[in-house]
């Protein structure tokens, strides 16, 4: 499955659109190829947001559908959602969705552009010393090349997602709708096994912490060390890196990381360990096409070729 990089076509492609033609449209197209009642879900970053509300409403439709969910370096709750909230004005949303309505969507390199200021010491400066003071050629690194590969966002989408999370906090306070729908995050009561990593400057520790809280079922809340990517990306055999576990995200940030364990190494197995305890059986890789759906083409398709 991919996702198109959107252009002034979708302009008016909101996040409940977003959840029914992308996540719900997803979900249908699984179990259709699987034949399996329920799948197990999984968020990453905006990615997760999207999820948690969609599992919201999920819960108060009655779709049971989801067996379980993995959101990594989420936020549910932005009360805490560090430096970007400077961004983060009526002023500068006004100017944002002037200039969307412009174009259609909001241009990956603004984004792009506005996670690396947060960061400016570690992802922008060191390169204009090295590449345009000294002359270097830069040094091929893949987690700097995916994270110069940024995407648009829709202009409905990420006006809805500028408002609801960054400067009202909508979704945590149960005030926001999507699809006619109240969004009450206790509805999310499938097993959650929440990542967050410790220096995280997109979606902070504190805040993926406080959005674990807000589920309804039990979830297991986890710390990785490291950052948004490479705490989430860390293979086990490259014996990086360490991670926290502790009770459930109950009570302070502060207080759950003080009694927290650490661990050496990647979070990877500890999740293995929680998923198998879902669901311990194993079984061979499906074949894909004949069946249902036959492949359109080989991944990651061509959308991924596009510029954005």
């Amino acid at each position: 499955m991919s996702w198109v990089n959107p252009d002034a076509r979708l302009a008016q492609k909101g996040f409940d659109d977003y959840m029914r033609d992308g996540i719900l449209a997803a979900l249908d197209t699984v179990l259709k190829v699987t034949q399996e009642p329920q799948a197990h879900l999984v968020g990453y970053c905006v990615g997760g947001t999207l999820l948690s509300v969609t599992l919201a409403y999920m819960g108060a439709t009655g779709d049971t559908r989801a067996a379980s969910a993995t959101f990594l370096t989420t936020q549910i709750d932005f009360t805490h959602a560090g430096d970007l909230k400077v961004f983060v004005d009526e002023e500068q949303i006004a100017a944002t969705e002037k200039r969307m309505k412009e174009l259609g969507y909001l241009e990956g390199k603004k984004m792009a552009s506005a996670f690396n200021m947060l960061r400016s010491n570690d992802l922008i400066w060191p390169y204009v010393v090295n590449n345009y003071m000294k002359g270097k050629a830069p040094f091929p690194f893949d987690l700097l090349f995916w994270n110069a590969d940024s995407t648009r966002m829709p202009a409905a989408n990420h006006s809805y997602y500028l408002r609801n999370c960054y400067l009202e906090n909508n979704i945590a306070k149960g005030k926001a709708e999507i699809a006619g729908v109240q969004i009450d995050m206790k509805k999310v009561t499938i097993p959650v096994y929440d990542l967050a990593t410790r220096e995280d400057h997109i979606a902070p520790p504190q805040s993926a912490f406080i959005g674990a809280g807000l589920l309804g079922g039990p979830v297991r809340y986890v710390l990785a060390g490291s950052g948004h990517i490479a705490g989430v990306v860390n293979p086990p055999a490259k014996k990086k890196y360490q991670y926290w576990s502790g009770g459930p995200p109950e009570g302070r940030y502060e207080d759950w990381l003080q009694s927290a364990s650490e661990n050496a190494g990647s979070w990877w197995p500890d999740w293995y360990q929680w998923f198998a305890g879902l669901h311990p059986e194993e079984t061979d890789a499906r074949p894909i096409g004949g069946g249902v759906f036959n492949a359109i083409e080989d991944a990651p398709g061509r959308y991924v070729r596009e510029k954005s």
